[in-house]
């Protein structure tokens, strides 16, 4: 019962924070292409689809400092302050971007999101708690819930966009916040207090265990790489395909979360049998689910509509199997000898500074032509692909096993 209740909360803090992180992309696109010229559209004069992949890239930069660190705070002070203290505050940047958006302020709105991505970073602390209190099978299902719930609210997100948004555009937004702070009452509820240890000061915590330490070791190095070139492709998908929707489809933010609800739908059902075991080796089998994914990005760049339609509803089948297995391997090979936090937190950031680096260019490339930044995406996905490949199994043993001394 105690770990069902613990799986319980850890899948719906996931839901809620990927809800409110995903609720500006059905929204953002046809605001900024579409919208009327006023000071959000159109701050000081600038093209419009840069404003717009500046907005997005701001979320990420946040995400990726909380991310880096939240996981190491919370090995030293505890999962459960540091889950309150997070939801509590990301519930807050939900009610100032509404602010933002309705005093049509895009300064507000960079500093908005930029402080609700620093406070949504705490999914690393969220699978660091399902790796500490589960083990074996229980904690790769476990870890594959987690996923599922994750990949739900990227569905919700875009769906509570597209279904409220005609009551204002700032409803979405104080849905979103009042749904963490009914997490955050959970959290209180479901996880005990535990009397803090002595030990070194935050600050010295997120100096000097922050996840890019983990860095220094040669088998976290390597994977860091791979999944940095995966995520790249993920997040240029995620990023770029509404407004890929809108250019060659002519889509609202309606139609786009109604595409989004038949891409995640299909993401979360597979996430629930994800965590199966099986006989083939986790990173050749993580090499074949990557170059699925890459596949269903490229089909973005062939500019036909339809073709694009099946490429994005096909993405979230590889890509729930292949979180679920790199972030069980993970686990298993760095958690023990790092910790789980620390180990959680290096690949949600690497997945944030993929959406930096890929909001950058697509800031560039999306003035030239928007297919330029999802084909990119889709080579670097096929890069990490098979650069999994030829990492043979002697070569994984290799580098986990350095990678933990």
């Amino acid at each position: 019962m105690k770990n069902a209740l613990l799986i319980a909360t850890a899948c719906l803090l996931g839901l809620l924070s990927t809800t409110g992180a995903s609720l500006p992309y059905p929204i953002l696109p046809p605001l900024f292409v579409n919208g009327a010229p006023d000071s959000l559209t159109h701050f000081l004069g600038l093209p419009p689809k840069l404003l717009f992949a500046l907005a997005l890239m701001v979320n990420p930069v946040g995400l990726l400092l909380g991310t880096a660190v939240l996981g190491s705070l919370s090995d030293r002070y505890g999962r459960r302050p540091l889950l309150l203290v997070t939801a509590v505050g990301a519930a807050i940047g939900h009610v100032l971007t509404a602010w933002a958006l309705a005093s049509r302020s895009y300064p507000l709105f960079l500093v908005a999101r930029f402080g609700t991505g620093l406070l949504e970073g705490h999914s690393a602390i969220v699978r660091a708690m399902l790796a500490d209190r589960l083990q074996g099978p229980l904690r790769n299902h476990a870890m594959s819930w987690l996923n599922g719930a994750l990949h739900m609210g990227w569905l919700v997100g875009p769906l509570l966009a597209g279904f409220t948004i005609a009551w204002g555009i700032t409803v979405p937004f104080y849905i979103a916040a009042g749904a963490l702070l009914l997490g955050a009452v959970l959290v209180g509820v479901a996880l005990e207090r535990k009397p803090r240890a002595a030990g070194p000061s935050w600050w010295s915590v997120a100096r000097e265990r922050h996840a890019f330490n983990l860095l220094r070791h040669d088998g976290l190095r390597a994977l860091f790489g791979v999944q940095l070139a995966y995520t790249c492709g993920v997040t240029a998908f995620y990023e770029f395909y509404p407004l890929w929707l809108v250019e060659v489809g002519h889509y609202d933010t309606r139609a786009i979360a109604l595409v989004n609800v038949g891409m995640c739908g299909l993401m979360t059902c597979s996430a629930l049998f994800a965590g199966r075991a099986s006989r083939t080796e986790p990173m050749r089998r993580a090499a074949w689910l990557a170059a699925c994914v890459a596949l269903a990005i490229g089909s973005l760049g062939v500019g036909h509509l339809w073709v694009g339609l099946v490429g994005i509803m096909a993405f979230g089948l590889p890509h729930a199997f292949y979180n679920a297995v790199v972030q069980a391997w993970a686990a298993d090979r760095f958690g023990g000898g790092h910790g789980q936090g620390a180990v959680m937190g290096l690949l949600s950031t690497t997945f944030c500074l993929a959406n930096i680096l890929m909001a950058a260019a697509g800031a560039v490339l999306t003035l030239v032509d928007t297919r330029l930044v999802l084909l990119a995406g889709a080579i670097l996905t096929a890069w990490a692909a098979n650069r999994m490949r030829t990492w043979g199994s002697g070569a994984v043993a290799g580098s986990a096993a350095s990678g933990t001394k």
